[in-house]
């Protein structure tokens, strides 16, 4: 899924575009208890209900593609008679009215979900008619032509709020504020089916994790039957692996500067089309070629890849997380440089008195602790 697509499900909660018919909830404590349980119509919430709730929802599909969102396809095993695949398509037909299907769930991740505290497990079901759209991207309510069903799971932390002093209205008096139960944010959730070209796409679905590094592997594998992709960072930092190791003593500045510039072009070029741009080993060894890299690092590639990889089944590498879109940064033990990405060309590297130096070409604006200095000339000292 896209963010285009993303946002046209989160647009549904909202009171106006609300396509939520039934809510279950199971309030779980530090020991794997169940200790309530919710299962209604959606509707008969109260309005208060519904929008805190909405604001859950949104949170679920909230976050960076790649990074918070993660979009995740089914193994062929998972979708035979007893796979999890099959049982999420068995709990989404049943619209969350079969009270089995409900618990079985529930079951399935209290024993895969490792968290040492309370957490509310929230399941809604939704139809949603999707409006057509004319050639120009213009949506028409009449030329509807498919109902995308779909499931949302989020798993809340459940927190007692901090010991306090409140003011008591009705009393008009200063008082101790009494601790309760609150229910945080999502941490961890997805939605199945995903919406892949704005249809549904049931070998798919889209992972949702509040932290990157914190992916719930379990929970992962024995609920969703998927493997777990590579976190933000360790995509980031395997990437980075595979460049230096390829490489290797032709891994000088100027190299590296072509291919963060490339790479930024590429996804540049595609961050706005229908599938998240991404790399695999490939494209990747495509994008060394086209930076200049010399033939016996390219000669190299495919050893350093597979000696780091260590996968039969080959990852690939969201382009937005491994390109630096925000900054190029170039750290030495006692300096750290930051430049916008796109202007990598004021940075370059030269050779002085037999010493190896970065220059940064100076404009006009120069600050220093946030005071405007004047550039001086060198040789006569005088203010430029």
């Amino acid at each position: 899924m896209n963010k285009r697509e993303i946002n046209e499900i989160k647009k549904q909660f909202t009171p106006e575009h609300c396509t939520i018919t039934r809510i279950c909830g199971c309030y779980v404590d530090g020991d794997k208890n169940k200790k309530t349980e919710l299962a209604q119509t959606f509707l008969m919430l109260t309005e208060e209900e519904n929008f805190k709730y909405f604001t859950i929802f949104k949170n679920t599909l909230s976050g960076a593609i790649g990074k918070n969102l993660l979009n995740m396809e089914f193994p062929t095993e998972q979708e035979k008679t007893g796979g999890t695949q099959e049982f999420l398509l068995r709990l989404k037909s049943s619209k969350l009215e079969d009270e089995k299907l409900v618990e079985e769930f529930y079951d399935k991740v209290i024993e895969s979900y490792e968290y040492g505290e309370n957490y509310y497990i929230i399941l809604i079901y939704a139809a949603y008619d999707v409006p057509g759209r004319t050639t120009d991207g213009v949506e028409n309510e009449d030329a509807s032509e498919e109902v995308y069903d779909y499931v949302l799971c989020s798993i809340c932390p459940v927190k007692l709020t901090e010991a306090g002093l409140c003011y008591n209205e009705k009393h008009n008096s200063i008082e101790s504020r009494i601790r309760d139960w609150l229910v945080a944010p999502p941490v961890h959730g997805f939605l199945f089916p995903a919406f892949n070209d704005r249809s549904t796409d049931i070998h798919s679905l889209l992972y949702y994790t509040k932290n990157s590094e914190v992916l719930q592997e379990n929970f992962i594998d024995k609920v969703l039957g998927l493997s777990t992709p590579l976190s933000y960072k360790a995509q980031q930092e395997t990437f980075q692996d595979i460049i230096e190791n390829s490489l290797g003593e032709n891994c000088d500045f100027e190299t590296v500067k072509t291919i963060h510039e490339n790479l930024n072009e590429y996804y540049e070029a595609r961050k706005d089309a229908e599938t998240p741009p991404e790399l695999d080993k490939m494209e990747i060894k495509k994008l060394l070629e086209d930076s200049g890299v010399k033939q016996a690092s390219l000669e190299s590639f495919d050893t350093a890849f597979d000696n780091i990889v260590c996968d039969e089944e080959q990852p690939k590498f969201s382009a937005a997380t491994v390109a630096s879109t925000r900054s190029f940064d170039i750290k030495m033990p006692d300096v750290v440089i930051k430049v916008k990405p796109e202007r990598t060309d004021l940075v370059e590297t030269r050779m002085i008195d037999g010493r190896q130096y970065i220059l940064i070409e100076v404009n006009d604006s120069v600050e220093v602790n946030g005071i405007n200095v004047r550039n001086v000339d060198v040789e006569t000292g005088e203010i430029l």
